[in-house]
């Protein structure tokens, strides 16, 4: 195993803070990286709560939490270089530290984080975290995880019908699928029968958001690409007729 402090070597390890990213009830980090909203990342890393997360002049690393068990990528290196005496709010201004910019992004470490506290002295840390992989570029969606484990945005959508394991397994396969509105909790069942099964439907929605639905054209693009989810509910192997497809559409509407 290759330790964390042979890659990443910091001078005064007590002045490193390090802050742990994970998924919660207001974001999912990941989903955040993927879906090009980094400033919220950002905003999670240098934000106050009731207490002072850093100091000036310190060092703070950011790893968030990937969907894998103790798994973390490394997606920040920077030095805080004003305190804004704001809790509740973003507390600090930063400067990114270029000669780490390499690594984030890339740098997957493996921890068992036993803590509730996100905001962890480097020293007290970077001993238990082992370097799990060195990414060729950037993070990005993972390999298919399987059909009833799919549930991705509009924004992971657009990348997932042009990934390689995500085209082979959607264009394999006929089935239901259902789209969600998480601002309204309203529900669209759909099915997908055609040459490229759930993969050509799929490719619609990531083209032109309604895929040709006629309700769904009602609704602003900006607002699809915002709130929809999307999910397979059920798959079946190529050659099964249409109309047991479309009968198990009415089945799960």
């Amino acid at each position: 195993m290759i330790k964390l402090t042979e890659l990443l070597r910091f001078d005064n390890l007590s002045n490193v803070r390090i802050r742990l990213v994970p998924q919660n009830r207001y974001f999912d980090p990941v989903e955040l990286v993927q879906s090009g909203k980094v400033e919220k990342l950002m905003e999670a890393m240098y934000w106050n709560y009731k207490i002072r997360s850093f100091r000036a002049g310190q060092i703070v690393v950011g790893f968030m939490r990937l969907q894998r068990d103790d798994q973390w990528l490394l997606f920040h290196v920077g030095k805080v270089v004003r305190e804004l005496d704001r809790f509740d709010a973003i507390g600090y201004e930063y400067d990114e530290l270029p000669e780490y910019k390499r690594f984030v992004g890339r740098l997957v470490v493996r921890f068992k984080n036993r803590s509730q506290n996100m905001v962890r002295r480097a020293d007290t840390l970077v001993h238990d975290m082992t370097i799990d992989a060195i990414l060729p570029d950037g993070y990005d969606l993972d390999e298919f995880p399987g059909y009833d484990k799919v549930n991705i945005s509009w924004e992971r959508l657009v990348k997932a019908v042009d990934k390689d394991s995500w085209a082979t397994a959607l264009g394999n396969q006929k089935g239901v699928y259902l789209i969600t509105d998480k601002a309204s909790g309203k529900m669209y069942v759909g099915a997908a029968y055609g040459d490229e099964m759930i993969l050509g439907r799929w490719k619609s929605y990531a083209n032109s958001c309604h895929g040709g639905n006629v309700e769904l054209r009602k609704i602003e693009t900006e607002y699809i690409k915002e709130n929809f989810e999307y999910t397979i509910l059920e798959i079946f192997k190529s050659s099964t007729d249409d109309e047991t497809i479309l009968n198990r559409e009415s089945f799960w509407k």
